[in-house]
Parts: structure tokens; sequence; C-alpha cells
């Protein structure tokens, strides 16, 4: 039986990238986008060239309905699910809280947070032991931004992720008698495109003097980290926050 993986919002960044390592190291790749389909198409296409097995599919994670869709579609064309990556996160340009919308903060919290909520409570009903499940494991893209809290810049972002760690340490106690190991990943300052997002494009740049290896981390090094919590090597690793971070 194939192991099965969805990664969630990984046309582009570190999802892109945790897809093309997981159809490697023989996983089969359940490519989610939300708006980028292009993207999405592209990542399938780069891993059926390498020989791997992949399968695109459309959802917003933050749209509950949407979410059963996704779930009910790999079911039904792929097969059982084995491994749950909850990548999917927004960020908005950089602000201060006090012109922060009400808007604003409900998109973010709907999608990185709630979101993620959403897709562990499905891959749980079909991994978990207790449900007939053959077990499994759920990796959750969180940031060090929770730790240092993005002041003038989106502690909104912030927090979202820090809401994640939590969820993290929980779900791990919760699932993990049923065969399901929960852990996260906890991104430094890496070069991909949320800083642009974030309105300042050379940011990395800008902090790259508080990083102890006076560097900025790049996708393929999350999507390492990533690979390896999903895998037997970290068979005894259940509820930890990985920082990946070059010691910022």
């Amino acid at each position: 039986m194939p192991n099965i993986l969805l990664i969630t919002g990984s046309s582009e960044g570190i999802g892109a990238e945790a897809a093309r390592l997981a159809a490697l190291r023989g996983y089969t790749v359940c490519v989610n986008y939300r708006s980028n389909q292009a993207g999405a198409e592209t990542v399938v296409a780069d891993i059926q060239k390498a020989g791997g097995q992949a399968y695109v599919f459309q959802a917003d994670v933050a749209d509950e309905a949407q979410v059963f869709r996704l779930f009910r579609q790999i079911d039904e064309e792929v097969g059982p699910l084995s491994a749950l990556v909850n990548n999917a996160g927004i960020i908005e340009s950089q602000s201060r809280l006090v012109d922060m919308s009400a808007e604003r903060l409900t998109n973010m919290f709907a999608v990185n947070t709630i979101g993620a909520f959403l897709c562990a409570r499905e891959a749980v009903k079909r991994m978990s032991t207790a449900r007939g499940g053959a077990g499994g494991a759920i990796v959750n893209v969180s940031s060090m931004a929770a730790k240092h809290g993005s002041p003038f810049e989106y502690i909104d972002y912030a927090a979202t992720k820090a809401a994640l760690d939590t969820m993290t340490l929980g779900l791990s106690k919760e699932v993990g008698p049923e065969g399901i190991r929960v852990n996260a990943v906890r991104p430094g300052i890496i070069l991909t495109d949320i800083h642009a997002k974030a309105g300042e494009p050379g940011r990395p740049e800008r902090v790259r003097d508080t990083i102890p290896l006076k560097r900025p981390g790049t996708a393929p090094e999350v999507a390492n980290a990533i690979l390896w919590l999903l895998s037997d090597e970290a068979s005894f690793v259940n509820g930890a926050l990985l920082d990946v971070t070059g010691g910022r």
C-alpha cells in the first residue's frame, strides 16, 4: 500500500519543495492549492518527470465544505491517507495592530489556524487506529514568529502560528495512543516570496546579521526537516516543535 501524503498549500515555496522531496522518498503526493493552479500543476509535472506519483486537488482549507470535499476526493481517487503536512498559510502587509481590521484578523486565523485544525481533524478520522486506520503522521508548518511575536510587522500572523504550536502539543497527546505522531517545524528567515507578500522583499537581507549562521535558510532545508519528522527515523518524536532558523 502506498504512503499517501497530503500537503496543503503546496503550489509554491516550502510546500512545493516538500512535495518534490516527498515524492523522491516514495510518497504518493497530493498537492493542494487554493488559487495557484499553474504552480500546483508545475509541481506535479516535476514529480512525474522524476518518476514519482502526484495528484492535484483544489480546496480552500478555510472553508469546511471544501475541506470535506478535499479529503473525500483523496479517499476516492488516491486511497487512504497516511500523512498530512499543514502548510497552507497567508500573510498580509506589515502593519501595527492599531491599523489591522477585523476582516484581516478573521481571514488570517481562518486560513492559518482553523484551516489546519479542520485538515488535522479529517486526517485523524482516517489515520486513527481507534477508528480502523493504520496510524500516520502530521507535521504542522509553524513559524519562529510564534516565539518572537513579530512586533511592528505582523503580530496577527505570529499569533496564528502560536496557536498552531499549541494545537501540535495538545493533539500529539490526544492521538499519540491512536498511532498518530504530531509535530511541527518552525522556520525562521527563509528565502521564499512570503517577504514580498508582506511588503518587504529584501527582509532576509535586512535581518541577516541577526541569524547566527549569517544567512537566510532555503525552502529545501525546511522540506528536509518536514520529511524527517514524517519518516520512521523520527518514530519516537511526538509533540516536538523543531526550529529551522539557523539559530535565530
